[in-house]
């Protein structure tokens, strides 16, 4: 499985934000809420149970860049009550949400590691980190009861998307179906969904303008997608000491990510080799090797380059309904980064 955005390897810097806000008076203003979002995490992940809670902070505790609750808060800004309890209520709701979707897709990828430290099931066993994630959910229930019947409409649907991405990712598209659209699909529940969520609760809450609520909503969906394809272009093209990153993860496990898409798409038959390849067992380091090669020299990086462009480009013009100022050139700016990310 591909990884989520805002789920580093590697806990965030202290005082670092994970969105590029050049503005220091917002950027003091985030980093301030965000430490009581931070404090308010520990105390909705407690349990009476200490075992209990025990598991559920693992991976809070671990660290992690916290983007989504950063985006509600940034977001915030957007209405006149920035400041208000329902925003720091809605920004635990999507980190925690978050965090529960963790704890199920480290027992699906079977993964020893998560942001630097021992995943859940690797520190418990699966049953525990299984009903861990099943615990977060619950808790992120809880407390989205406590913003009113549209926020538990929101949150209900944005859940329904997240697991149903989950489910997809698992499964081999039809015989019909377009796998390009299939990918697409799943990148967007599992990731576009919940960062959506995120930007849409942070405006709603502050008390933005609907149609602000509405572009912010646009644009978290666009972007987050977007950078969760960039991550599919990043296991083909970086170098493990420019990324972090392992080159050919996916590739090597059998994802299908969006160059391979593309690649496998192409009936020039000067790509047999490369498609031969990319339909075998990859795990052979030559063939593997080979294959990485190929793709990274083939046209397919380029159309997935473009791809993400392009949606990227559609984010920032989702932002029109914004006033220009510091909040506004972050959003933009974050998505320019999408675009030509290489870590």
């Amino acid at each position: 499985m591909t990884s989520s955005p805002g789920d580093p390897a590697t806990p965030a810097e202290p005082g670092k934000l994970a969105l590029p806000v050049v503005d220091e008076a917002l950027a003091t203003r985030l980093r301030s809420r965000l430490a009581v979002v931070e404090d308010a995490l520990h105390r909705h992940t407690a349990s009476r149970a200490p075992y209990v809670t025990e598991a559920a902070r693992h991976l809070l505790d671990a660290g992690g860049k916290r983007f989504r609750p950063l985006l509600v808060l940034l977001a915030a800004e957007t209405g006149p009550r920035p400041e208000a309890d329902e925003v720091v209520t809605a920004a635990c709701i999507v980190e925690i949400t978050h965090l529960g979707s963790l704890y199920h897709d480290d027992v699906m990828d079977e993964a020893a590691l998560r942001r630097g430290a021992d995943s859940a099931n690797s520190r418990f066993d699966n049953l525990v980190a299984i009903l861990t994630g099943d615990f977060l959910f619950a808790k992120s229930s809880e407390l989205t009861a406590t913003l009113g019947p549209e926020a538990v409409r929101i949150q209900a649907e944005t859940f329904t998307r997240l697991v149903e991405g989950q489910i997809l990712e698992t499964v081999e598209p039809g015989p019909d179906d377009d796998p390009l659209a299939h990918h697409l699909e799943v990148v967007a529940g599992k990731t576009g969904s919940l960062i959506a969520t995120s930007a849409r609760y942070g405006a709603m809450f502050a008390g933005a303008p609907a149609e602000v609520v509405e572009a912010l909503t646009a644009y978290g969906e666009l972007v987050g997608t977007a950078f969760q394809l960039s991550d599919d272009i990043l296991d083909i093209a970086s170098e493990s000491e420019e990324s972090g990153k392992t080159p050919g993860t996916d590739l090597r496990e059998g994802v299908p990510t969006l160059p391979v898409l593309y690649a496998r798409a192409s009936t020039d038959p000067a790509d047999a080799r490369l498609r031969e390849l990319l339909a075998a067992d990859l795990t052979d380091d030559a063939l593997h090797t080979e294959a990485l090669d190929l793709l990274r020299k083939h046209p397919a990086m380029d159309e997935a380059r473009s791809f993400v462009v392009a949606r990227a480009r559609e984010a920032k013009r989702r932002l029109e309904a914004l006033p220009h100022g510091p909040v506004r050139d972050a959003l933009e700016a974050f998505a320019d980064g999408v675009a030509t990310r290489t870590a």
